[in-house]
């Protein structure tokens, strides 16, 4: 394969330890639960604060440790490699529901001994009512009770699990090691004035801290000591990088690194062990290539590494990155099918002082992740209008290997974005991705920049249509604002629409706090607080207020579907009206099953005019529709607002992972034709099929919406078949399609599947011909065979673009 060979291929022991990795079964492991249980069991007297470091203590010092005999980075989060931990202390509910059917998922699939069942029985019932569910759930008041148990809300991923969605301050780690973060610590605890109230609370985090950075080096003292034990029975080489190894575990991270090997296994201890603290995903690596560069840059020019040494150890840490798994529970998978885990690594982008930042490390990566080709980390590239050229070329070149990566995030909108927000201009442009293609400022950003409500727009409109009745459910989401069939213009549907939306949007914000609440007071994360400015010189957690910035938003799910619906309704029932306001709504009531609704159906699929064309009446309708969303969710800061960081306000963001299937599942017919339960567009991408007129068509509609406000992502998919950048001419031609759309357009992301219909169809048929085959699901990528097959047919449908 002719991209292959541009890349080169991995080494042979890195093959063979990606292979074994793929190969591995994923388990769900109960040792964690055990031990966390041990722990809480002991120290209920504890403050939270403490009983949180007490317990990543002796996970640490406790739980199975290995090297693989292949591996040059040492570190695994749990028995085995792909094995899935269990977190009791956020919930054991669906774990219990669901112990006998992981095995019997369609996607998603997880193995469980009996042995693991019993060990789980154990301590199930330590946990009934003493979980961050339970506690969180008592906080919900009664008026949002009605969304969570209907769907619309949910808790999937949110009281089950931590937050992450950041990336912390690598960049100091690698230059202070822990040992410098110990230093502070001691050194504010001492200046301390206990006779200050706020101070008592802060005396103990900084205890926690202390506990924990402890902590964190005697794990890595565990992995040096068992390398020199492994080096005892080891020859030759294999012996010296044992022994190598060793002497970096000894040192990493708790001092500073010196070396690029250094750094490597340092950067990957901080990441593992903030995955064994908390089960929130989306945990990024950050700037990679700048953070990491100087030890690059240094080891090369010295000859204390070859560039084929450093390729091996780039892709060894992202084999290491693929070990991390998680088990969700079956309603969760909808909404993050393949088991992803969002590990962002950024590359590219512009220096503080606005020059290009690509240097000979960005260009390692890109040949590492190529060569690797996995589903993790999730690789992003921050384009800018002066992109080292030759760098943007090798981007295409790894684009069109077909497995979903990188993804492209605009320079020049996130920058003024966040700058328009308060963020400091050194600081907006040291931005990086999170998860899929969230921004955050790596090391300075509080705790999930995006992903707690789901706004469900199509839905939305469904309830606004019905008098504020869910249609879905039956129960009332609303105060009524009128029925559609009895409403006699389409500025009338607005009026309800902008109601509605704007009540709900409220709603969103009360669960959001309780469930922010709920976390901070439960579940504080000691070692990512300490990592992330200024929680230590502030004395309290990211959840309180530590962060130096802290935005957030929800998710809104639909806005192709929202567009197409309301330009049906527009042209076909109030313009033209072919189609009475009842008319219409019988055949959605009908799922547009009977006969005469059958061809109402035709009408508003082909005879309406649709988002992604590039037709400004279509797209106007929904950028007003979405305005009554943006204006509302402004008015509501977040629980950190007002105590300490800067922000602490909420904005748009279209990021909805495979929510999309999820959420569709529980929508019933839409006016644009789609019919119940069936996936809703993703992201802001069009719906499947009806972008007709290009993929600038499809640029122009995208960049249309108000990606300001979008600051949570903007998320868009394109797919376009291996032949269509067969070409040096068409490889160019998407280069300078992307340019446009970032340049002159100002969109916000877009990322590729480079995957003919015929292949993904054939996967489908004969998953063993296709083991390695990976798509893009949403803002990351997955195997297509572990993904369910509603997952897999809405990626099948997807358009395939032209150039």
């Amino acid at each position: 394969m002719e991209n292959a060979e541009h890349f080169g291929t991995l080494t042979e022991r890195m093959k063979n330890f990606r292979e074994e990795v793929l190969d591995e079964k994923p388990y769900i492991d109960a040792q964690r639960a055990m031990l966390v249980t041990e722990t809480y069991r002991k120290n209920q007297h504890l403050p939270r604060v403490l009983l949180r470091a007490e317990m990543l203590k002796n996970i640490l010092a406790n739980m199975t440790i290995y090297i693989e005999d292949k591996t040059l980075i040492a570190g695994n989060q749990a028995g085995k490699n792909r094995n899935a931990p269990i977190f009791p202390e956020y919930t054991m509910e669906f774990v219990m529901d669901e112990l006998d059917t992981f095995e019997k998922r369609d996607g998603d699939v997880f193995y469980i001994t009996e042995e693991t069942k019993e060990q789980l029985r154990s301590i199930a019932p330590f946990w009934k009512n003493n979980t961050l569910r339970d506690r969180g759930e008592v906080l919900l008041p009664d008026c949002v009770k009605v969304f969570m148990e209907t769907g619309f809300f949910g808790m999937e991923g949110k009281l089950n699990a931590g937050d992450a969605h950041l990336a912390v301050n690598y960049q100091r780690v690698l230059k202070e090691g822990l040992h410098g973060y110990e230093r502070r610590a001691k050194k504010l605890q001492d200046e301390l004035d206990l006779t200050d109230p706020d101070a008592i609370d802060k005396n103990i985090f900084y205890q926690a801290v202390l506990i924990v950075i402890d902590a964190v080096k005697n794990f890595a003292h565990r992995y040096s000591e068992l390398a020199e034990e492994q080096a005892e029975h080891a020859e030759g080489a294999r012996r010296e990088e044992l022994l190598m190894m060793s002497r970096i575990c000894d040192k990493v991270p708790y001092e500073p690194a010196e070396t690029f090997w250094e750094a490597v296994q340092s950067v990957w201890f901080i990441q593992l062990i903030l995955q064994i603290e908390s089960n929130g995903h989306s945990l990024s690596y950050g700037r990679f290539d700048q953070y990491m560069y100087p030890y690059y840059k240094k080891d090369i020019e010295t000859g204390a590494v070859t560039k084929d040494e450093a390729l091996e150890l780039l892709s060894n840490l992202w084999i290491k990155s693929l070990t991390i798994n998680k088990v969700r529970s079956q309603a969760h998978t909808l909404s993050s099918a393949g088991s992803p885990m969002y590990q962002n690594v950024t590359i590219g982008g512009q220096t503080h002082d606005k020059k290009d930042a690509v240097n000979a490390l960005s260009f390692a990566v890109l040949q590492s992740v190529a060569q690797t080709r996995l589903t993790q980390p999730n690789l992003t590239v921050r384009y800018h209008k002066n992109l080292n050229q030759r760098f943007f070329d090798e981007c295409i070149e790894v684009v069109k290997l077909g497995f979903g990566m990188p993804a492209f995030n605009n320079d020049e909108i996130i920058i003024p974005s966040f700058i328009s927000y308060g963020v400091k201009e050194e600081d907006a442009y040291n931005y990086s991705a999170i998860g899929c293609v969230e921004t955050a400022v790596p090391g300075k950003w509080g705790y999930r920049c995006t992903g707690m409500s789901y706004m469900n727009f199509p839905r939305i409109l469904l309830a606004a249509m019905n008098n504020g009745v869910d249609l879905t459910s039956g129960r009332r989401f609303t105060k009524g604002y009128g029925f559609f069939k009895n409403m006699t213009s389409y500025d009338e549907l607005m009026t309800a629409w902008d109601q509605t939306v704007r009540e709900l949007t409220r709603y969103s914000v009360i669960t959001e706090n309780a469930i922010d609440k709920a976390s901070e007071r439960d579940v504080p994360d000691i070692l990512c607080s300490t990592l992330t400015d200024d929680c230590l010189s502030r004395g309290k957690t990211i959840k309180e207020g530590g962060a130096v910035y802290d935005f957030i938003s929800g998710l809104q799910v639909g806005i192709a579907n929202m567009a197409d619906s309301l330009a049906a309704i527009k042209k076909l029932v109030f313009e033209e009206k072919r189609i009475t306001p009842e008319q219409l709504w019988n055949a959605i009531l009908d799922d547009f099953t009977a006969p005469e609704n059958q061809k109402i159906r035709e009408m508003l699929i082909h005879e309406a005019p649709k988002y992604g064309n590039d037709n400004d009446d279509v797209d106007r309708l929904v950028i007003d529709a979405y305005d009554s969303y943006l204006d509302e969710i402004k008015k509501y800061p977040n629980t950190r607002f007002g105590r300490g960081p800067i922000g602490g306000i909420r904005y748009g963001g279209t990021s909805s992972i495979s929510a999309n299937v999820g959420q569709g599942m529980g929508t019933m017919a839409t006016p644009d034709g789609r019919h119940a339960h069936e996936p809703l567009a993703e992201g802001c991408s069009p719906a499947h099929n009806c972008d007709k007129n290009g993929p600038t068509a499809v640029f122009k509609s995208v960049s249309k919406l108000p990606t300001e406000k979008i600051t949570g992502g903007v998320l868009l998919n394109q797919k376009m078949t291996p032949a269509m950048l067969s070409t040096a001419e068409n490889k160019q031609k998407l280069e300078m399609l992307i340019c446009t759309f970032f340049n002159r357009l100002h969109g916000y992301h877009v990322q590729y599947n480079i995957v003919s219909r015929e292949t993904l169809l054939d996967a489908q048929a004969h998953p063993e011909k296709h083991k390695d085959l990976i798509v893009r699901v949403a803002g990351y990528s997955a195997f297509f065979n572990v993904l369910s097959k509603v997952t897999q047919d809405d990626i099948i449908e997807r358009t395939e673009q032209t150039l």
